[in-house]
């Protein structure tokens, strides 16, 4: 099984131009597939280019509005024009996907189709919503460093676990989901 670096290699092929928009990015990954868009974009959150200020926040929604559609039932994402008309670096894009190639190298032998009920409806509702109340925190984590990073890793378990049908992945992010916004305010907003 090789969704992630297949989802890599599609996008590494497909950049073309110095920048490109949200938009063509969800028209080519295709707009019905939910779980890749989803990994796409906490990838993108994951790697260097998360470094670009707002990039978190953007993600953030961007998330925020996959899952509820997800959850919704929709068949195809649909996003505001000012998240679809935003731009990314291609140069920064593609040196996102390099580095990622590196865990993915690591972790995707290990995913399978396992513990199927985890990545069907209702019980995928359960890391979907925690990733709804996740989103919420992102934007707040640009200004502690490493945490938007550190939520949008989580974020990508659960999108790879959906893309691969390994349930075992969502239940081991589960728990991190739940964590990790009471640890990013604890550290980073309560002992200011």
């Amino acid at each position: 099984m090789r969704a992630l670096t297949d989802l890599l290699d599609h996008l590494e092929h497909s950049v073309k131009g110095d920048d490109l928009a949200i938009s063509d990015l969800v028209s080519e990954i295709g707009p019905q597939s939910f779980a890749a868009l989803m990994l796409l974009f906490a990838l993108i959150s994951t790697s260097p280019a998360s470094a670009v200020p707002g990039v978190t926040a953007v993600v953030a929604v961007i998330e925020f509005l996959l899952v509820v559609q997800m959850i919704a039932g929709r068949h195809s994402l649909w996003l505001p024009k000012f998240i679809s008309r935003r731009r990314l670096s291609r140069h920064k894009l593609c040196r996102g996907i390099q580095w990622l190639r590196k865990p993915v190298r690591i972790v995707e032998p290990l995913l399978k189709e396992r513990l199927g009920a985890l990545v069907t409806p209702p019980l995928m509702y359960l890391p979907l919503s925690l990733i709804l109340v996740l989103t919420l925190f992102m934007p707040f984590m640009e200004i502690i460093p490493t945490s938007g990073s550190i939520a949008s890793g989580v974020i990508a378990c659960v999108a790879a676990g959906l893309l691969t049908r390994d349930g075992l992945l969502i239940a081991l992010a589960v728990p991190l989901l739940a964590i990790v916004p009471v640890v990013v305010w604890y550290f980073g907003f309560s002992g200011s």
